[in-house]
């Protein structure tokens, strides 16, 4: 790469306009990485806006598999490239090489890439629908350019460049302005010059992918309130999110965020009498999995207090002591996690390990296991909720029936919520107590597994109520419903059968919504 700052604008790497530049830091040892990236002045960020705007209108009747090709012979480039992306990825981020990011993070991201691929050229998420009687018809369309914001913790699956979020508006037919993370540049910059190789492969219009950076907050909220853009997906920090959506809500503009999530765990007493050894593995397993920086770990495990939940506690502050102790992503998420540690004891829990940075790599943090009861945890439940982003937990032992409702009642919307209960059913009824108030606060449900695994399924539901993020109707993961954010429905009232999109005529092949006489049947059963 050229040591002057590029961007990648309209189909070209060009010299950035921008004075200010920065370089992407090793975790482990605090040293500047090779290479320098542009803080883009608003008169490029703007470039891109027109240039994707430009695509748009280009591409904006394609068939869907004009878009599967690009991201099949995009995911083809990723896989030759993979010794690169990972040794770049391991030196941004810390993360290690093996399993998590060749065996496990580019497998699926890739694999993303293809089920979006699948699912853009089978169209099933446009949903078609026809009330013959009426001549009435409706379908989903691509929205327009998609800006989308990648976070720090996953520098493939969710990069903007290649993530869940850029695989779901290509396959929508949308235009992409990736905002790659401060610190992963390198890792979104080799993903862009693969991606801008497939997009010249596949015929793909010069604006159609293009990546900034960064750039100044104030032209961060122009960008994601900009006329010519039509969705933004962000997943990153809550300040930083509520700031952008303020101010793409004032104009209107769909925005989906992922801000916050702690992730609540019930362990039922039956459960905890059936098998103790196993699920303190697992929890701390699932805690301290990639030093507790996903947005699935589990940082808050309820309990009924009793002798036995209380040697568990004991077991789990063990295991957390004597457990390795990783690399945080950046000194910026280090000093984010110190002030939740301390917001989190200032508010009542104790520390029962940790607490405090740790030797060895620049960013570290001992593994911290926190203890409160459950009328502790009410005095001061919005403190307490605090998500600290790292290796980081909080035990709650509830005293009865009343205080764990009142306890489930106060949670903040999360991504996930976890009930272990014993397998002879002894626990029923409290799960049956249970279930109905932590259903209501979470996108996904699970019973017996922590939540930490994603899988890129169809039925995946990675959302959630706010704060996890900004609208509970909608997921991250899991095609085709992930495309319907970057599209809108459009109706076609009483349109001339030559005029309509393919999917709405009559001679489509089937997968469509019809009305027959008031009968409504899916498949092509005439018009």
């Amino acid at each position: 790469m050229s040591s002057q700052p590029l961007v990648l604008l309209n189909g070209e790497w060009r010299a950035s306009a921008g004075s200010t530049t920065f370089q992407a830091v090793n975790p482990r040892t605090g040293e500047s990485l090779p290479g320098v990236y542009p803080l883009s002045p608003w008169s490029e960020v703007q470039a891109m806006i027109q240039a994707a705007a430009q695509a748009f209108e280009l591409v904006r009747a394609w068939p869907g598999s004009r878009f599967a090709a690009f991201l099949e012979d995009y995911a083809t480039r990723i896989e030759a490239a993979a010794p690169e992306l990972v040794a770049m990825a391991h030196a941004e981020t810390g993360l290690p090489v093996e399993p998590r990011l060749s065996k496990a993070e580019l497998p699926r991201t890739t694999n993303q890439l293809r089920q979006a691929a699948r699912a853009a050229r089978e169209g099933s998420w446009l949903r078609p629908v026809i009330d013959t009687a009426a001549n009435i018809r409706s379908v989903h369309a691509p929205l327009g350019p998609v800006v989308v914001f990648g976070p720090n913790n996953f520098p493939f699956a969710f990069n903007g460049m290649a993530g869940g979020d850029f695989a779901a508006a290509v396959a929508a037919g949308c235009p992409v302005i990736a905002k790659g993370h401060s610190s992963h540049p390198g890792t979104t910059r080799l993903f862009a010059e693969l991606a801008l190789a497939a997009s010249v492969a596949t015929g793909m219009p010069p604006g159609f992918v293009q990546v900034v950076y960064r750039l100044d907050h104030a032209d961060g909220e122009k960008l994601v309130s900009h006329p010519l853009v039509g969705a933004i997906g962000y997943t990153g920090a809550r300040e930083t999110g509520l700031v952008l959506k303020a101010a793409a809500d004032r104009v209107g503009k769909p925005i989906y965020v992922e801000l916050s999530s702690i992730n609540p765990v019930v362990i039922l007493p039956g459960a905890l009498a059936e098998r103790r050894v196993a699920l303190a593995d697992e929890y701390v397993s699932s805690v301290l999995m990639g030093t507790g920086q996903f947005c699935t770990n589990p940082g808050l495990l309820l309990m009924y207090a009793s002798d036995a939940s209380r040697t568990f506690v004991t077991t789990l502050a063990e295991k957390f002591a004597a457990a390795p102790v990783g690399t945080l992503l950046s000194a910026g998420v280090l000093r984010h996690l110190e002030s939740s540690v301390a917001t989190i004891q200032s508010a009542g829990a104790r520390p029962l390990c940790g607490g405090t940075r740790a030797s060895g790599s620049a960013t570290s943090h001992a593994n911290t296991l926190f203890l409160a009861d459950g009328k502790t945890f009410l005095t001061r439940p919005q403190e307490l909720q605090t998500e600290a982003f790292g290796n980081v937990a909080l035990v709650v032992l509830v005293e009865d029936d009343e205080t764990m409702a009142r306890i489930l009642a106060s949670l903040e919307g999360n991504l996930t919520g976890t009930i272990y209960s014993a397998a002879d059913g002894s626990d029923d009824d409290a799960y049956g107590r249970i279930e109905p108030a932590l259903r209501q606060c979470v996108g996904r449900l699970l019973n017996d597994k922590m939540p930490t695994g994603v899988a890129v399924s169809p039925a995946m539901n990675h959302g959630g109520p706010f704060p996890a993020t900004g609208h509970p109707g909608f997921t991250a993961v899991g095609l085709p419903a992930a495309i319907l954010r970057f599209t809108k429905l459009d109706c076609y009232d009483a349109v001339r059968e030559n005029r309509l999109p393919p999917a709405l005529r009559n001679e489509n092949p089937g997968g469509v919504w019809r009305s027959i006489d008031g009968v409504w049947t899916t498949g092509n059963v005439g018009a």
